[in-house]
């Protein structure tokens, strides 16, 4: 058996056991959630709209936390956990969709990922000592200039597009230790798409291998991050059930579109991706300043 295939394996196992603990977990409780569960005709329609974005590329938390607000589906407190708790399964099926169909150096895609994977574990512990609007701030210049050395590859002023499928030597090196941080920083709320992408691009290897590489990653890290939601129950069940339904739909409708975008217009996603991801950072950051200020 292929080690791309047992690591599938691997990941789908853990898809099953984890949403068995969270059916069992649930039936148990004596005090369940009041009131019907059937889904919100709103709520699958914003799960789904979010994880076809989020399919190509462009990250389902700010699409999702936006149409949460504008529609008011759960309480403002409950949106983290329903997010991860309902979207595990979505991005389980992109993560087995993509490192499928795009080929990708295994020695490449199991070390990103596992860096990623300990550097969540880790990360509580080690991005506590920063603050949140610090690492916003930081963040979302360093997305800025990366953004900038892009528009200088595109326009054939800087390196030249990459087309490799791995990374070796001190490449490696780089794409492992910003995944380190990569995944601590989720810890924080900061996606892992965007930073991943522009990382993908910079380093030389063909961005259309960030997909397997950005989406296993995050498969591996929303269940055991889900457990403890679930556990906690800070999150809403009826939200979490509807996202459960419509994310992986909206996955295998959006899939098969991304190996047909031409490589340029890919590469203007990311560019967008990025340059979104920064500005909201920044803008964040400015916004809990102003709070600070006011109280």
């Amino acid at each position: 058996m292929e080690p791309k295939t047992i690591l599938i394996a691997l990941l789908i196992l853990i898809a099953i056991a984890y949403h068995v603990f969270w059916y069992v977990t649930e039936k148990g409780r004596a005090n369940r959630q009041d009131g019907p569960l059937t889904p919100k005709g709103a709520a699958l329609g914003a799960a789904f709209v979010a994880n076809f974005f989020d399919t190509l590329g462009i990250g389902s938390y700010a699409t999702t936390t936006s149409m949460s607000k504008l529609w008011k589906l759960m309480p403002d407190e409950k949106i983290p956990g329903t997010l991860n708790v309902g979207y595990v399964m979505a991005t389980v099926v992109q993560a087995v969709i993509f490192m499928t169909i795009i080929e990708v150096d295994f020695m490449t895609l199991v070390s990103i990922i596992g860096a990623a994977v300990i550097g969540a574990f880790l990360g509580a512990g080690v991005v506590s000592g920063f603050s949140r609007r610090q690492v916003q701030i930081g963040m979302g210049s360093a997305l800025l200039v990366a953004s900038a050395l892009m528009v200088l590859s595109m326009s054939g002023q800087g390196p030249a597009p990459g087309v490799a499928l791995g990374l070796t030597g001190v490449k490696l090196g780089i794409a492992i230790g910003v995944s380190l941080v990569l995944g601590a920083l989720m810890m924080l709320g900061i996606g892992f798409y965007g930073p991943c992408l522009i990382m993908i691009s910079l380093l030389g290897m063909d961005p259309r291998v960030s997909y397997p590489i950005m989406m296993g990653a995050c498969a591996f890290l929303m269940p055991s991050g889900s457990i403890q939601f679930i556990r906690m129950r800070s999150y809403d069940l009826r939200t979490a059930i509807a996202f459960l339904i419509a994310g992986p739909l909206a996955v295998l409708i959006a899939a098969p579109l991304v190996d047909r975008i031409p490589l340029f217009y890919l590469r203007i996603l990311v560019l967008i991706v990025v340059l979104y991801t920064a500005i909201r950072m920044l803008m964040s950051a400015a916004q809990e300043r102003a709070a600070k200020q006011s109280a």
